[in-house]
């Protein structure tokens, strides 16, 4: 719809963008929090195990 103003777009555009980063990084760390409780030593920040 062009009629709208773009600063809608804009915002619209960066709020959804914002939310797909805090998503992807609380995935992350979720992710991570739920490794390091199987194995609680010998963890190094070496390679880090994404799940894609």
């Amino acid at each position: 719809m062009p009629q709208m103003m773009p600063i809608n777009w804009l915002m619209s555009f960066f709020f959804f963008i914002i939310i797909y980063l805090i998503f992807n990084i609380m995935n992350y760390y979720i992710f991570n929090n739920t490794n390091n409780i199987n194995k609680k030593i010998n963890f190094k920040m070496k390679n880090f195990n994404w799940k894609w």
